[in-house]
């Protein structure tokens, strides 16, 4: 597979410069959820995200020539107000992004027909990987079976998991049950008991009961699925009944930093495997200060700026980015279509070169992405509370992807067969 290089760019940017002035805007309207119980994890990513393309417009008059309209349709995180937004939006949108893994999944069955792109970094389902099942879907740069994978890695590198137990609490919801099958396929192997313990979206803030039952328990790990309120309740909880921090380990959708700061020192030792990172130091930090901030156009402050999902939001965009920007190279046009753009969000290729050009330095892993693979697999740092904000406490952990491969290919095939007729890209290699 062909992949976006500076040279493709260049190419571009020769033969539509003539036609930038005059070029329409894209369309990328995000299912925004800046309201409702997870609105406190919604606004930092929403904020990072529309800071980078508002600092793409006026740095670079969009992408390739073509200014980006990020519009946002607020769904309070409810799968019901998301399909909404959706259908509200598909006219017109290159792309959907349904910021949940509720949305993701009743919108999946409609993007054959629809022919639009989900983008859906870091979250949905998971077999999305396989590109060939899942033409239009995508969830680069890593998925939660990548997450599941690492964090046990990561907790096998701290010593043998053969007889150990490891809590599992996860929102009791699509997304928390989403690891589900690679952490009993890792449990067979490594030899270690899993403890599901679910927490519904009504017990969010109030979970003594799940926290007693991991006091019986006496697990040596506690792993988190949580997201929004769950996570600011879990960790005042866990510091409440002294378990030790430093076995409390969370996805990367529960390593907030405002979910920290509530218990400040108390949290210290807190992990939560991640794919983004803070960096305060990158030029893209200063770009967004001068074309954004200094213009008073953005709705974020300095501590929010800061944090880790700030700037998660700033790579969701980026990568969305990049996809344009591919398949404007590829096509000869600014004006790309959602099948374009399809394209390019499958010809990815984020080399630390590239890293590097966009201003992103050490703020995620590289990554690329092909016909047949829309997850990318990028890996991750396993981060820490020190008390005051979040540290790298790994180098780079990739996953074992090799080891689940079979599981996503077979769940793709479930899928499709419980869905058919489920139309599959056969000319996609399933090397590439």
């Amino acid at each position: 597979m062909k992949h976006f290089t500076k040279l493709a760019a260049a190419t571009l940017l020769a033969g539509v410069t003539a036609g930038a002035a005059v070029a329409q805007e894209l369309y990328v309207p995000n299912l925004s959820y800046r309201t409702g119980p997870f609105a406190a994890t919604g606004i930092p990513l929403m904020n990072g995200q529309a800071d980078y393309m508002t600092m793409l417009n006026a740095r670079d008059g969009g992408v390739g020539g073509a200014m980006l309209n990020f519009e946002e349709c607020e769904t309070g995180y409810s799968t019901e107000k998301g399909v909404e937004c959706y259908e509200k939006t598909k006219g017109e949108a290159i792309v959907t992004q349904p910021w949940s893994t509720g949305i993701t999944l009743q919108v999946l069955p409609k993007t054959n027909v629809d022919e639009i792109p989900i983008l859906a970094p870091g979250y949905g389902f998971s077999p999305m990987a396989n590109g060939k099942t899942f033409q239009w879907a995508f969830n680069a740069p890593a998925g939660y079976w990548d997450a599941a994978d690492m964090i046990v890695q990561y907790l096998e590198g701290q010593g043998s998991l053969d007889g150990k137990k490891i809590a599992f609490l996860h929102l009791d919801h699509p997304y928390g049950k989403e690891p589900i099958p690679v952490l009993e396929t890792l449990a067979e192997a490594k030899g270690f008991e899993m403890v599901p313990i679910p927490v519904g979206l009504k017990e969010m803030q109030n979970q003594s009961a799940q926290w007693l039952q991991i006091r019986r328990e006496r697990p040596d790990y506690v792993v988190m699925w949580g997201w929004g309120a769950m996570n600011a309740g879990a960790i005042t909880e866990a510091v409440k009944t002294k378990f030790p921090m430093e076995n409390f380990i969370g996805v990367w959708w529960a390593g907030h930093d405002a979910d920290l700061r509530i218990v400040g020192e108390d949290g210290k030792g807190y992990k939560s495997i991640s794919w983004s990172f803070p960096n305060p130091d990158a030029p893209v930090m200063a770009a967004i200060k001068e074309h954004v901030v200094d213009t008073g156009k953005t709705k974020s402050n300095p501590e929010e700026m800061s944090g880790v999902f700030y700037s998660r939001g700033i790579i969701i965009s980026a990568i969305l980015a990049e996809g344009i920007a591919a398949a404007q190279a590829e096509y000869g046009t600014p004006e790309i279509t959602a099948a374009q753009l399809r394209w390019g969000l499958e010809n990815i290729n984020m080399t630390e070169e590239r890293i590097s050009e966009l201003g992103l330095d050490g703020m995620v892993p590289p990554f690329s992405t092909s016909c047949a693979n829309h997850t990318g697999h990028s890996g991750g740092w396993m981060l820490e509370w020190d008390g005051e904000k979040f540290v790298k406490a790994s180098d780079l952990l990739t996953a074992n992807v090799a080891g689940y491969q079979d599981l996503i290919d077979e769940k793709a095939g479930e899928y499709a067969e419980a869905n058919a007729p489920w139309p599959t890209n056969d000319s996609c290699d399933a090397m590439n």
